[in-house]
């Protein structure tokens, strides 16, 4: 009898609909994953919502930070990913061409300017095989995937934060090149500025401070016991770069890493808090241009700002050794859990129109 999978299917905004759906045959070069659980990140949310229409071809399977064990595998497949069947894995969302500029480079999640044609949790239903998405039970190992081994030991609702660490590893110590005794800013205290708390700490930074708002409460409390030496609530001390002139005595921060959702306003804070030759690293999604944005500002304190979009293969083998090491109480930022069905109620939460004081959110195969 021909193996089929359980899905939660995205076919219109807001439209979840569960479909069993085939599983097609392996071949050599491929391999098929069975799901343990999947991390709901927040670019699932505007795909849910229908505001990017651009980037989610409907209809697809929400779901890029999956943790699952190989069931299946093709001799070269198996080679080349240096695994086995029963191995534990987690998968990078990219399923890069390998052969363009930027591939090439090294930057292979920028694989075609942007317009990579296959990404786990981002590819329609439509193309190949159609099994894209961790809202599953399955998923199929394309011959492109980028796949890493983890450690049994990472308990299930811990292992999707490799993402989440992946990229504050990246933008706090690669980009934003904070090392020991450094000051570094961080903006938002989501599941993203968590991370970057945790990379800023494992970095050594001497200073570590986090900004939110006053609903973001418990998200303030959580950065503290992680690391931040200093939050702010920005409601009740809107004058954030007197705070930190005060708090760094006039020195103010080495990178100011941004990491906050809807808000413009972001840049032009990151190059006020930002020191003489400081770094800014802007990851949070404005979604509106920025109003205000004082650039003669970064050219008379000879500030950089960068731009980053994910992270690479060495930035996600450095979160599976700090997941592994057990280091820090990660699992205060596991939240909250769905299972499969429950996948609406999942992206509700992350989106603020579910349970309160989310921070990381699962969906869950077991």
């Amino acid at each position: 009898m021909s193996l089929t999978t359980k899905a939660a299917v995205l076919t219109a905004p807001r439209t979840l609909e569960m479909r069993e759906l085939p599983v097609p045959e392996i071949n050599e070069n491929t391999g098929l994953l069975r799901i343990e659980i999947t991390g709901v990140c927040g670019v699932d949310w505007p795909a849910f919502t229908g505001e990017r229409p651009d980037r989610f071809k409907l209809p697809l399977i929400l779901g890029h930070e999956i943790v699952g064990r190989i069931v299946k595998i093709g001799a070269k497949a198996a080679q080349r990913w240096k695994v086995t069947e029963g191995d534990r894995v987690v998968l990078e969302e990219y399923a890069p061409c390998g052969t363009c500029q930027w591939c090439l480079s090294g930057h292979y999640y920028l694989c075609g300017g942007m317009l990579m044609e296959k990404m786990y949790g981002f590819t329609s239903l439509d193309v190949d095989h159609g099994l894209w998405g961790g809202f599953s039970q399955y998923v199929y190992l394309d011959p492109k995937a980028l796949i890493h081994k983890i450690d049994e030991k990472v308990p299930s609702t811990v292992a999707p934060l490799y993402i989440g660490l992946a990229n504050g590893i990246r933008w706090v110590q690669g980009e934003g090149k904070i090392g020991v005794g450094d000051t570094v800013v961080i903006l938002g205290p989501g599941q993203l500025g968590l991370s970057c708390v945790i990379a800023a700490k494992e970095a050594g930074a001497a200073c570590i401070i986090v900004t939110g708002r006053k609903q973001d409460r418990k998200r303030l409390e959580l950065a503290r016991i992680l690391g931040a030496h200093h939050t702010i609530d920005v409601d009740e001390d809107p004058y954030v770069s007197d705070t930190v002139y005060d708090i760094t005595k006039g020195q103010m921060a080495d990178a100011v890493i941004n990491v906050t959702s809807h808000y413009a306003g972001a840049a032009q804070q990151g190059l006020e808090l930002a020191k003489i030759r400081g770094i800014v690293v802007m990851a949070g999604g404005a979604v509106a241009p920025a109003a205000g944005f004082q650039s003669d500002l970064m050219t008379r304190k000879e500030v950089t700002m960068i731009g980053v979009r994910g992270r690479a293969g060495r930035d996600i083998k450095k979160s599976i050794a700090l997941l592994e090491s057990g280091r820090h109480p990660l699992h205060l930022l596991s939240t909250h859990k769905f299972t499969i069905e429950q996948a609406e109620q999942a992206l509700k939460t992350v989106g603020g129109e579910g349970p309160p004081d989310a921070v990381h959110v699962s969906v869950t195969n077991n």
